[in-house]
């Protein structure tokens, strides 16, 4: 099976060249497919010989798109739409990865899959708009959607804490936002059996959650990366409301990974354990 990919250096484009296997993938970096340039990318969508396609490719930049809408709402929206059309007209199985700010972050449950959407910023906007797109191509698809994202790569929650964790003999992190941290790796290994599986059935099109577990709240994930790396910083838990930010964060980023369970067997990663994994990457 051959695959094309969308995004070569974001924390899950590096993870799928790393995690799969005997699957031959055709990875198209930022100057082979501009997501400022939707046209362009459906064409090579068009043109490939690939049996099915993953889009790897966000701006995730949460407050920068408060002042950016315009680029996020291409990048994570038209772009996206475009891309899945293209692969709806050539049959192509196509795996979009969304986000849990598609939903306004209220109650103390897991999100559904049908739960009602409210994004409660730009960004969450913008992967609500690609949802939509790519709902309306018709085509053969699963939207992932996933929170907290990290890994060895990039920027990202986990070696922010071990970078401040080492400078700083206590840090103040949010205790009232809480979610399921997940492992770039772990939704690499997800996109990949859901597009082989999509390719042999197309029935199991649709939208599904996948996020690491337990849930947690950013304080007490920072506690156990701490623990983990044997760093000696100590976390004292504050509310979201003593760290403002340009984009509002959903306090409640649960969601419910049961679809994607029962549909493709797939189950929710233990991110305790992928943690380990990501320390051990760092200290190599």
């Amino acid at each position: 099976m051959k695959i094309l990919v969308f995004g070569d250096v974001g924390q899950v484009g590096q993870e799928l060249q790393r995690r799969a296997g005997d699957i031959e993938l055709d990875v198209l970096a930022h100057e082979d497919a501009d997501f400022e340039d939707p046209e362009a990318c459906k064409r090579l969508v068009a043109e490939t010989d690939a049996d099915a396609v993953i889009n790897a490719v966000a701006y995730t930049a949460v407050d920068k798109a408060e002042t950016e809408q315009d680029i996020a709402l291409v990048v994570n929206g038209t772009t996206p739409g475009e891309l899945a059309q293209a692969a709806a007209q050539r049959g192509l199985p196509f795996v979009h990865i969304s986000s849990d700010y598609v939903f306004d972050g209220t109650g103390d449950t897991p999100f559904e899959i049908g739960a009602s959407t409210g994004p409660l910023g730009v960004y969450g906007e913008s992967k609500l708009l690609g949802e939509e797109k790519v709902r309306a191509a018709g085509g053969t698809h699963a939207i992932l959607r996933t929170s907290w994202v990290v890994s060895a790569h990039g920027n990202n929650f986990v070696k922010t804490m071990l970078r401040l964790g080492g400078e700083r003999e206590s840090l103040t992190i949010v205790a009232d936002q809480i979610g399921g941290p997940t492992c770039a790796a772990d939704i690499a290994d997800a996109c990949l059996s859901i597009a082989k599986q999509l390719k042999e059935d197309p029935s199991k099109t649709g939208t599904y959650h996948f996020t690491g577990a337990p849930d947690v709240s950013w304080a007490d994930f920072a506690r156990e990366i701490f623990r983990q790396s044997g760093t000696r910083c100590n976390v004292i838990d504050i509310p979201s409301s003593d760290y403002p930010t340009p984009a509002r964060r959903p306090l409640n980023s649960r969601l419910d990974n049961s679809a994607t369970l029962s549909t493709f067997g797939i189950t929710r990663p233990d991110w305790r354990e992928s943690l380990a994994d990501i320390l051990k990457e760092l200290q190599a």
